[in-house]
């Protein structure tokens, strides 16, 4: 086997994030994608004596496990890798692939609470993020996600099962009615273009929707029609908020130099637990609602009797967590860096009538540091890097004697518990929480006692 070669093979083991693994001869072969069993063809990118790197080229036969239905884009889309496999086999392989983790790095003695489904296994996104482009060069204009392991080429996903009717009428009506007009979209190589991006977003419990259309200042183009027609659409949801971002800026990626409200208002409203929240257009929300009730009630339970206790509620977004925990707790600190969602956190507690919580902008590593009052339980939701390791000796240091660590990624999640077990630290219990299904993705809440 050497560079270039295209060979075919069956599937071995999938990994946690999407990969997988096959031993072909003595040789460890890794590839991004590939369900157990499915025989594919691909070509080596990069191969030694024990170990090579491959790209998947082509399924040439399915897997025996893949007896889903799956929707009109699967392959083609980069969003939902295993949407052909039945949800319960879904959930099997994820609990394995987060304990093999665990067993990686040693770490054992807890109580494995397993996995918990989503309510909703499709139809549960609140909100998506969609491009503008085209299928092939040259194409009529589409809008929706990228081909998978394409850079440019966009796929119209009008069939997708992760969302409900309204996103997909507000998709279909906007890449029509864009299309018509001949506005270019933005070329991310050459940076000229108008059209970037459609957000869309949606609360489950409070049937609101937000329609957030991006585009760069390349053009003067008035959205008053666009914005009638989206208001005459008939969606099941209540428009509350449309929005036009302008945004200059070369990454490719949402971000906001001007914000225009060209109806109602710059946020919807959510409900989880009882709580109301104040989504706005940047801020950071679980993209499963349903999802999200249960993966808070998991770490409701793990926090157990909070009663008069000063809770640190770390990496805290929008403050979700550390407001569900506050009905009882003496008091509860955030810390979240973007401040942004800070100030929706603060907002959302006068929102919910909460007296007791306090939300801090800074990086978690620093403001840790100076904070006077001593936790008696610390809450832990970072990112997909986890925790810087200054920041897990900081925490130690406040001698809290649990901590309770929601990671939406187990790999960095396995690495920093080795963190926290070096200060004394000893994983009690976990559990693992499905909020993307038909995707690799997984939610895993561990309870650490000193």
């Amino acid at each position: 086997m050497k560079r270039r070669d295209i060979i075919e093979f069956e599937v071995g083991a999938m990994e946690f994030g999407g990969e997988s693994s096959t031993l072909i001869g003595k040789r460890k072969v890794k590839m991004k994608g590939g369900i157990t069993g499915q025989k594919v063809k691909a070509i080596v990118k990069k191969a030694r004596s024990e170990k090579a790197e491959v790209k998947l080229l082509e399924v040439v036969e399915n897997s025996p496990i893949e007896t889903a239905e799956s929707c009109k884009h699967f392959g083609q889309c980069g969003g939902c890798s295993i949407l052909s496999v039945p949800y319960e086999k879904q959930l099997e392989i994820k609990a394995e692939q987060v304990l093999n983790l665990f067993k990686e790095q040693d770490i054992t003695g807890f109580e494995f609470l397993g996995i918990e489904g989503s309510p909703d296994e499709r139809l549960y996104r609140n909100k998506m993020e969609y491009t503008f482009g085209d299928e092939v060069k040259g194409g009529p204009l589409t809008l929706g996600m990228h081909k998978k392991g394409r850079h440019l080429d966009i796929i119209t996903v009008d069939g997708c099962y992760l969302v409900d009717q309204d996103f997909i009428k507000i998709l279909t009506s906007t890449v029509e009615y864009f299309g018509e007009k001949n506005l270019p979209y933005y070329r991310i190589n050459s940076h000229q273009g108008y059209l970037r991006n459609l957000v869309v977003r949606k609360g489950v419990n409070t049937n609101e929707l937000m329609v957030n259309i991006v585009t760069t200042t390349q053009e003067d183009f008035d959205m008053t029609e666009y914005k009638e027609m989206l208001l005459n659409l008939g969606t099941e949801g209540e428009i509350v908020s449309i929005l036009h971002t302008l945004n200059d800026g070369l990454a490719d990626a949402v971000n906001c130099d001007e914000l225009k409200v060209l109806y109602g208002r710059d946020y919807i409203e959510e409900i989880v637990l009882g709580l109301k929240f104040k989504i706005s257009p940047f801020s950071f929300f679980q993209t499963n609602t349903k999802g999200a009730e249960k993966l808070y009630s998991i770490a409701r339970d793990f926090v157990g009797d909070n009663k008069g206790k000063v809770l640190f509620d770390l990496y805290s977004g929008t403050g979700t967590i550390g407001q569900v925990m506050a009905s009882t707790a003496k008091k509860v600190y955030g810390i979240e860096i973007i401040e942004e969602a800070v100030k929706a956190a603060n907002e959302n507690t006068k929102l919910n009538g909460l007296d007791n919580c306090e939300f801090i902008a800074g990086d978690v590593a620093k403001v840790v540091k100076n904070l006077e009052e001593k936790p008696d339980l610390i809450i832990v939701d970072p990112p997909r890097p986890g925790v810087h390791k200054d920041a897990i000796r900081d925490i130690c240091g406040f001698g809290a004697k649990e901590i309770v660590y929601i990671s939406c990624n187990p790999k960095s999640l396995v690495l920093d518990l080795k963190g926290f077990e070096a200060y004394g630290y000893k994983v009690e219990k976990v559990k693992c929480m499905d909020m993307f299904p038909n995707t690799p993705h997984v939610e895993t809440v561990v309870k650490i006692k000193k």
